[in-house]
């Protein structure tokens, strides 16, 4: 099971820091996480005051002149509210300076405010992500692309350059609780990244199913069928201490998103439940995590990715990059040994 890390570059979360600060400290922490040994650093796209996630594939390129090791990737680029052509060369670009690190994570975007700020119809949001993905992956697999659709103008024979360093610059589907979008993944051969961040895991094991099925049913291999599974989530050396530097920040956070899309305010004993066996929280000393990440892999029958979200709880710098270090030297070595 490859470990990493998905960031909003929300780190101003509950703290005076200006955007500078911010940046230069994200850009520190995916520099820890490449010499930790962690596999994969993504950054998701937002367009808030809140976060510096608008444009991704720069803070990745920038992470890429950093680091030497740890795959780079979208987490998730909003594909429906770009332009497939100039998202592939971004990424190729990103692949070229990274020497074959850049990977895609693409999706439609529980937040919604690209839509508007770049004149796209809320109402075709499923139609636009699957115009785009078809584009994306002809852009991928070609690099003369014939192509026409309804919300772009038509390419005939074009070439788009430049092309990856990699040959098949990996493409993830991300995914929520649609049963569509996990069916899309599998036809397509896609590998799959589940967002999971409220509830027990083992819920979407259904979901998880039908994905593995519409894929074998479109003739794609088991080891072409990846599934990776991104959560909130901290580490720190003991419970006590993850809970006590976790639960504030995360209960302010949510508690506010609660009020902006109607769920209820957070209590700690739901907190306690999220980060009891089943829960979807991997808060815990390196030991409790690796014991719950097993766990969560043998309930969707075996995951092949996971990613922790942690930045936007308030944490401190420091925080985050203690979390790391454990992951890295405590958390990844109790995985391998399963």
């Amino acid at each position: 099971m490859e470990i990493g890390i998905d960031s909003f570059a929300s780190a101003m979360y509950g703290r005076k820091l200006g955007s500078v600060d911010a940046m230069e400290q994200l850009l520190d922490r995916i520099v820890k996480a490449d010499q930790a040994g962690l596999d994969v650093y993504g950054i998701g796209e937002h367009h808030k005051k809140e976060f510096l996630d608008s444009a991704p594939a720069v803070i990745l390129s920038a992470a890429a002149a950093r680091t030497n090791r740890i795959r780079l990737a979208s987490a998730v680029k909003v594909l429906s509210t770009d332009d497939p052509v100039r998202v592939y060369q971004r990424f190729a670009t990103l692949d070229l300076i990274s020497k074959g690190r850049a990977e895609l994570v693409v999706g439609r975007g529980s937040a919604v405010e690209a839509f508007p700020l770049f004149g796209f119809d809320l109402n075709d949001y499923d139609a636009l992500f699957a115009e785009k993905l078809d584009l994306l992956l002809q852009v991928r697999d070609q690099e003369f692309v014939t192509w026409s659709g309804k919300f772009r103008p038509a390419l005939d024979n074009q070439p788009v350059y430049p092309r990856a360093l990699q040959e098949k610059l990996p493409i993830w589907l991300g995914v929520g609780g649609t049963p569509g979008s996990f069916v899309r993944a599998g036809s397509l051969g896609l590998p799959l990244m589940v967002a999971v961040i409220g509830g027990e895991t083992e819920r979407f094991r259904p979901l998880v199913d039908l994905y593995r099925e519409a894929g074998t049913k479109a003739g794609f291999s088991s080891e072409e069928l990846k599934v990776g599974l991104h959560s909130p989530g901290y580490i720190a050396a003991t419970q006590d201490k993850a809970i006590a530097d976790y639960y504030p920040g995360y209960a302010e956070l949510w508690t506010k998103l609660g009020k902006e899309r109607g769920w209820p305010a957070v209590t700690r004993p739901q907190f306690d439940t999220l980060i009891g066996p089943k829960g979807v929280l991997v808060v815990g000393n390196p030991e409790q995590a690796a014991q719950k990440l097993l766990r969560h892999s043998e309930a969707l029958g075996g995951i092949d990715r996971f990613t922790f979200q942690m930045d936007n709880a308030g944490l401190t710098h420091g925080q985050l990059l203690d979390a790391i270090e454990l992951i890295g030297t405590k958390l990844m070595p109790l995985i391998e040994k399963g």
